[in-house]
């Protein structure tokens, strides 16, 4: 079996989107779509993903037909883990992908068009010169807030008091101090030890329910800050998945991060705030205005920033390759005998 690809990276995330070799999936909308790809073909997302074709800390795109009328196409988004719901950077790095390979026409100088994630319709805004794509921005899908100062026992640390946001996807979102911990002089290891740990104790302890689809309402990961005023650039490091690390600003925790602080009184709308991440990559937020949704003070958020081409080219699947369809690195020896 051979799978084509080709390569992206959004401030040193990788974007890896599928161009040919996977299968067409029948599902009648992008939630049934996405499903298929789980309970039917996950062997192809472990073999894009993981080793020894991928890392844990990979990100895919598999294309698919699109069952909104608006959309240009449809996208699934996958992780070390599975299938995620909303992908800020590999939107960013879509808009180039869409208009250089001829998916979407290009206009100069801008060009705009949607494409529908599992989270819902995601509108699009490129910068277009010579043919070659520049910056990307995105319109969200509605963003609120789901819980404030929610206080969360944490195995090996303490009460923890943490909000959760959704944009796109559920994070909860709280400054390093809270784990006793400093963003910038922290090592990256114990804040992803310390995400990790919250996040497992909310998924555990908490029942998230999204408003209008079933499917959207799960903890997707924890986002830590640092403690950088509104109208000064801050740093963040998002810990999803299976402890994997966003090397991007991460546009949907951005997203919730603008919906969040607007909530507090923090940020207005219509002002921008940059957020940086583990590589110093760049992604702005700002708050569009407020939406009719079912969720209280649902917002649109634009955020914006910029993909790079990274490579392409095909993986070959062999038939008799007992590792071909992937493998994460176990940690004992007793996870492989047998």
């Amino acid at each position: 079996m051979r799978l084509a690809y080709i390569d992206y990276h959004t401030c040193g995330e990788p974007v890896r989107i599928v161009t040919s070799g996977y299968p067409q999936l029948t599902g009648a909308g992008i939630l049934d779509k996405r499903r298929q790809a789980r309970e039917q073909h996950d062997d192809l997302r472990r073999a894009m993903m993981l080793e020894p074709r991928g890392h844990d800390g990979m990100y895919g795109v598999i294309p698919v037909q699109a069952s909104h009328p608006e959309a240009a196409f449809g996208v699934l988004f996958t992780h070390n883990e599975g299938y995620s719901t909303m992908c800020g950077h590999a939107t960013i790095a879509l808009g180039r992908y869409a208009i250089e390979q001829g998916l979407v026409e290009a206009t100069e100088p801008v060009t705009r068009f949607a494409i529908e994630a599992p989270c819902g319709l995601v509108r699009l805004t490129c910068e277009v010169e010579g043919g070659k794509v520049g910056d990307v921005s995105f319109e969200s899908v509605p963003a609120f807030v789901e819980a404030r100062d929610l206080v969360v026992p944490v195995p090996g640390y303490r009460e923890i008091i943490t909000d959760i946001a959704y944009g796109g996807a559920y994070y909860c979102i709280l400054p390093a101090s809270r784990f006793g911990l400093d963003l910038m002089q922290t090592p990256i290891e114990e804040i992803v030890a310390a995400a990790g740990a919250l996040t497992d104790q909310v998924r555990a302890s908490r029942r998230i329910m999204h408003p209008t689809e079933p499917d959207l309402g799960f903890l997707y990961g924890t986002i830590v800050t640092d403690e950088a005023g509104p109208g000064e650039d801050s740093f963040n490091l998002c810990v999803f998945a299976e402890r994997q690390i966003d090397r991007s600003p991460t546009g949907s925790g951005v997203t919730a991060r603008m919906a969040l602080d607007h909530a507090k009184g923090l940020i207005p709308v219509g002002q921008n705030r940059r957020i940086r991440s583990v590589t110093g990559g760049t992604f702005t937020g700002k708050v569009i205005g407020p939406v009719d949704f079912l969720a209280a003070g649902a917002v649109t958020v634009e955020v914006g920033g910029r993909g790079h081409l990274a490579g392409e080219g095909s993986f070959v699947i062999e038939a008799d390759d007992p590792l071909g369809h992937g493998f994460a690195l176990p940690k004992r020896f007793a996870e492989i005998a047998g």
